[in-house]
């Protein structure tokens, strides 16, 4: 009867060298060969414990089997996880607090305290018993198979099951299939076990048959390669050109948005120069090399395709490195044609738009600059270069209102150029006006910052002088005066300089009864008429003189 467990040991080995010389080896199929091997240790152990008579041995190939099938349990439920792609949450340690039950209970079959677990019958580990140990070691590697299970039946009922259904459910199949056999095993020769005679070989022949839905599921459904098709598709649903090369520049895999770039095919040789025009020369030179001398390296260039439709093309090479090794490259190829239309059309758009804010931004200076002479010509004597009348009194109306209200004394200068008629008449009208400029010339070096001249009309001249007595105002006038009178002025043509004298009228305003208040539209128009008879007082009285009165 043990000769049963070795022909089942004998099978699944042989299972084994099939799908290890079958398929390719992915890491899926790494951990299935690994699961697959602890499989076959349990009717290896069964066939040693039937044929050695030493109780120690017997015991030992006891303790490995249960040992055995707590670690297919661990590796059955990661096995799992791992098929059905299932994500972990993310937890420090959680790969440890999965795998702890089995580690206790595989502590548990080695020490087997007291012979708790399993204890012999006449003498000999071939019959046995098991107590309550075994029982509590058989319900934590049933709940791995139950756990294991629940993960399976979640990835089918997920909306993702229409792709993996029939490659899952074939594992499932093996899963409940073993999970079967080793329940019957235990109901059969432990629960109900009615005499010494012993049904051999029920769980390894589960084992048995579920290796073989593993392997039909592996070799016919392609279950481990569900990660290929994904990849497959993911990069099928790319816009880039993809073309995988082996380390001998082998073509070994294409996507379907190549055939747009390029006519290449799987097992063709490749040729960097073959896909580049101009190949040799200047960027594509450089290319190139440093494709052919650094192939560590991920060199990129844009190309422009002259045949057909004009393309623009950006080329990027990636080393495959497994190891620290190059197998292989990854090239992707992007059209930029769209791109680089929207970047010259954004350029050209954008160069328009410069010159448009170059010629707006010109006209803005010039309209400012223009302005700038309109205003100052509204304010500006053309002759002299000082204010004007209608500058004065605008400015006039506001200041007195303002210095009245405070209290603030100030005074107004009324000046006429005496007997200038008959220098025009004389001299002319240009001489005329070289006296007029350089009177105001005298009177503006007179002046202190704050005072505001302005030509009145023709010959008469208004100095506005803010924050000034009577006395204060009388002490400039005079000197006003003076200056002008000693002010001599080489005429061309006159062999002798000129020189002229000015009447000053004067109205200070450093007193504030209650009827100067400001109410009436006339208030300057009053203080100009009171500033005027004073000045025509100084005429009347010989000229070349001041008259101050005050309010």
């Amino acid at each position: 009867m043990a000769w049963i467990d070795l022909f089942v040991c004998i099978l699944l080995l042989a299972l084994l060298a099939y799908v290890f010389i079958s398929v390719t080896i992915t890491v899926l199929h790494k951990v299935y060969l690994m699961f697959h091997f602890f499989m076959t240790l349990w009717p290896l152990c069964q066939f040693a414990i039937q044929v050695t008579d030493s109780p120690r041995l017997q015991l030992l190939y006891v303790k490995i089997a249960f040992v055995d099938l707590a670690l297919l349990a661990v590796g059955w439920l990661f096995f799992t996880l791992l098929l059905t792609k299932r994500t972990l949450p993310v937890r420090k340690g959680l790969p440890v607090l999965i795998a702890l039950p089995a580690c206790l209970a595989a502590a548990i079959v080695i020490s087997n305290p007291n012979g708790m677990f399993v204890q012999p019958l006449y003498g000999q580990y071939a019959e046995r018993s098991y107590g309550p140990l075994f029982w509590l070691t058989s319900l934590v590697l049933i709940g791995y198979g139950v756990v294991s299970l629940w993960v399976i039946h979640s990835a089918l009922s997920a909306s993702r099951a229409d792709r993996i259904k029939k490659q899952v459910t074939q594992v499932l199949r093996g899963m409940v299939v073993v999970m079967a056999f080793i329940g019957a095993d235990i109901l059969v020769n432990v629960v109900f076990r009615v005499s010494s005679m012993v049904i051999p070989g029920l769980t390894s022949a589960g084992i048995l048959l579920s290796a073989v839905f593993f392997i039909v599921a592996i070799h016919r459904d392609k279950v481990f390669d569900l990660l290929k098709i994904a990849h497959q598709d993911i990069i099928n649903t790319i816009n880039l050109g993809i073309l995988v090369l082996d380390d001998n520049e082998i073509i070994v895999e294409t996507n379907r948005s190549l055939p747009a770039f390029l006519d290449l095919h799987i097992g063709d040789r490749f040729e960097i120069a073959d896909i580049l025009p101009d190949a040799g020369t200047g960027t594509s030179g450089t290319f190139i090399a440093k494709y052919k001398n650094d192939p560590l390296e991920s060199p990129e260039i844009d190309v422009l395709y002259e045949k057909g439709d004009r393309r623009h093309v950006h080329i990027h090479v990636s080393p495959i490195v497994v190891g620290g090794t190059r197998v292989g490259r990854i090239i992707t190829f992007q059209d930029r044609s769209r791109l680089r239309q929207l970047i010259e059309e954004t350029a050209k758009q954008n160069e328009i738009l410069q010159e448009r804010n170059q010629t707006l931004s010109e006209m803005q200076q010039e309209l400012h600059l223009t302005n700038q002479k309109l205003q100052q010509m509204a304010i500006t004597d053309g002759l002299t270069g000082c204010f004007n009348r209608n500058y004065i009194t605008q400015q006039l109306e506001q200041e007195v209102r303002n210095h009245i209200e405070r209290h603030i004394p100030f005074s107004i200068l009324l000046l006429d150029i005496d007997f200038f008629k008959l220098i025009n008449d004389r001299y002319g009208h240009l001489t005329g006006d070289e006296v007029i400029c350089s009177t105001v010339n005298v009177i503006k070096q007179t002046l202190r910052d704050t005072d505001i001249l302005a030509r009145f009309g023709g010959e008469e001249f208004i100095v506005y002088l803010p924050f000034t007595s009577s006395e204060a105002a009388l002490d400039l006038a005079e000197r006003i005066r003076a200056a002008v009178e000693a002010n001599k002025m080489m005429v061309p043509g006159l062999k002798n300089a000129l020189s002229v004298t000015v009447s000053i009228g004067l109205l200070s305003v450093d007193r504030f009864p209650l009827d100067l208040f400001p109410g009436s539209m006339t208030l300057i128009s009053e203080l100009f008429q009171s500033v005027d008879h004073v000045l025509y007082q100084a005429k009347r009285e010989g000229r070349n003189r001041v008259v101050s009165a005050s309010k």
